[in-house]
């Protein structure tokens, strides 16, 4: 029942993982590879998504956790001492993750296998898949498109992965006004990540869309700072199967758009009084309105969510990870509850973009909840920004979405539309479209 059950059990079959790559390597060829990569990758998004059924227990306890978080944050603000409340606090977590790993969910199946052919086919002649399999260290470029696969050799995920790590760091020092001179450094750092990580397959890709499929560990690396991928037409999955998915996903019916203001932010959530004046009458939540459970019942079935609030992740427990409401964090456990999330999500918020990897090649985290859920594309942000710079960034994206353009195309020529110094850019770099809507 429980993603997080299913994702971490994936660990028992790594083993058997590794070696089916390899021999596909050996002697398989590029298509088979990408079969054997796609049973091991994201399997717990391929599956229907097993929702909690309804349980006043749970419901009790996430009610609690929400208050004692909430008081916590108050008494660290005020410099008051928090040890008993954070003891309540991982009382009140160890009791709601042991009700979910415990629950049967309502739903069950084991989802469509993977198919190559179709893969190909809905990618049509413009549009690319790069599929990023590790095989004994080093990454397997598998390019997809124009009715077949190619495999080109990169670099050494390693060696990709400290990369990476230096990539993050120079965006986190780019978040504050004075340290445009990190500028030359972090794009340095995305020529050698795209040697890495691209090798020959950069000069493949064409002139369409481009999908990049990272294995797990991979995903914290900003996309669109390779030189290759900059000006293209960018989103990320994280399987091929899950972007087939959000792919065929249709919008619900009606086009309800929902934006929710949370406490604390920088700029006040600027953008979402203008977005709330551009789109006529959208449901607006803000102040006291802003409640994780007035959030939740607007978001079910909306065709469109912007949410201006400040994002946690949680390395130690993923699915705790929270945006901050006005009465308390609202984490993963809730979204899991929607009957069905926002086709279109946007989160202009720190670090909603990290998931931890668990298992044989599996995330979890707030963006890998939605998209099993109804959702069919997701912008959010790998590491910490600046919130004054997102409000233009996000300003512009809407006007690209308002005039018919998918979330990849409107965050790219939002990334065009703001000013070019190193403070916009970089919150650019940091944000990435995720699925195909």
């Amino acid at each position: 029942g429980a993603s997080e059950l299913r994702a971490r059990a994936t660990a028992q079959g790594a083993e058997l993982a590794a070696l089916a790559q390899r021999v596909s390597l050996d002697s398989g060829g590029p298509r088979r590879l990408l079969v054997w990569s796609e049973r091991w990758r994201a399997t717990v998004l391929s599956a229907p998504p097993t929702r909690p059924p309804a349980d006043p227990a749970l419901q009790r306890g996430l009610t609690a956790f929400r208050e004692i978080a909430a008081r916590a944050e108050e008494a660290r603000m005020e410099g008051r001492p928090v040890p008993a409340l954070e003891r309540e606090q991982r009382r009140l977590e160890r009791e709601i993750r042991s009700r979910t790993l415990h629950m049967r969910g309502e739903e069950a199946g084991d989802g469509d296998r993977f198919d190559a052919g179709r893969l190909l086919e809905r990618l049509g002649d413009g549009t690319r898949l790069v599929e990023l399999a590790v095989v004994d260290g080093r990454v397997q470029v598998l390019l997809c498109g124009r009715g077949r696969v190619r495999r080109f050799e990169a670099g050494l995920l390693a060696d990709a992965e400290v990369e990476a790590e230096h990539v993050q760091a120079g965006l986190r020092r780019l978040a504050h006004p004075g340290a445009a001179a990190r500028l030359p450094v972090v794009e340095a750092a995305g020529h050698r990540l795209e040697e890495l990580l691209l090798g020959p397959a950069a000069q493949h890709l064409g002139s369409g869309p481009v999908v990049i499929v990272p294995p797990a560990r991979l995903h914290r690396v900003p996309w669109a700072l390779l030189p290759t991928l900059r000006e293209k037409v960018l989103s990320v999955s994280p399987s091929a199967s899950s972007w087939l998915r959000a792919r065929e996903t249709e919008p619900p019916p009606g086009g309800r758009r929902v934006l929710v203001r949370g406490p604390g932010l920088a700029t006040g959530g600027a953008e979402v009084p203008e977005l709330a004046d551009r789109y006529g009458t959208p449901t607006l939540l803000e102040g006291d309105d802003a409640s994780v459970p007035r959030v939740l019942k607007e978001l079910d079935g909306a065709a469109l969510a912007h949410i201006a609030a400040h994002g946690t992740f949680r390395a130690d427990s993923p699915l705790f990870s929270s945006l901050r409401m006005a009465d308390g964090p609202l984490i993963v456990h809730d979204f899991e509850h929607l009957d069905r999330s926002p086709y279109r999500i946007i989160l202009s918020c720190c670090d909603t973009a990290r998931f931890a990897s668990v298992g044989a090649d599996e995330l979890l985290g707030l963006v890998t909840a939605l998209l099993p859920l109804g959702t069919a594309g997701v912008v959010a942000c790998t590491a910490p920004v600046n919130d004054a710079a997102v409000v233009p960034l996000m300003l512009a994206l809407h006007k690209s979405l308002s005039a018919g353009l998918s979330l990849a195309e409107s965050l790219r020529d939002a990334r065009a539309a703001v000013p070019q110094d190193a403070l916009h850019q970089a919150t650019g770099w940091a944000f990435t479209a995720f699925g195909a809507a």
